[in-house]
């Protein structure tokens, strides 16, 4: 293991309820980046999606993985500090449902870095 909940903070902005990934397993900084996310009962959109049937949202399964890529790159130390703001997504597909007692295995690779610019490829 790379980096916990802890780590993770010191890397990333986010905070929980909103922080969505707990550890990171693997990391080539600014190149690959491997974490995972516990998804429990307790997670607060299980709420009302949906009462009765939960289900992870898709949006939230997309916001993790830019959460992913942001520590790979925020990992580097010309980025230490600095904001990744998600900018947009190409060929989203759900093929399953994230439920709670899952463990998500999200994979990202940047592809593409620049001065205040990536693109990364994502798998949940």
């Amino acid at each position: 293991m790379v980096a916990d909940i802890k780590g993770i903070m010191d890397v990333l902005p986010h905070r929980p309820p909103f922080l969505l990934i707990d550890r990171i397993e693997e990391l080539e900084a600014g190149k690959k980046v491997v974490a995972i996310k516990n998804v429990t009962m307790n997670e607060p959109f299980f709420t009302g999606h949906f009462p009765g049937e939960p289900v992870m949202p898709g949006v939230l399964i997309v916001e993790a993985m830019a959460q992913a890529g942001a520590y790979a790159v925020l990992s580097m130390e010309e980025y230490k500090g600095k904001l990744a703001f998600f900018g947009g997504i190409d060929k989203a597909k759900f093929r399953k449902k994230v439920v709670p007692g899952d463990t998500l295995r999200i994979e990202v690779e940047i592809i593409k870095l620049r001065m205040n610019a990536g693109v990364g490829k994502g798998i949940a």
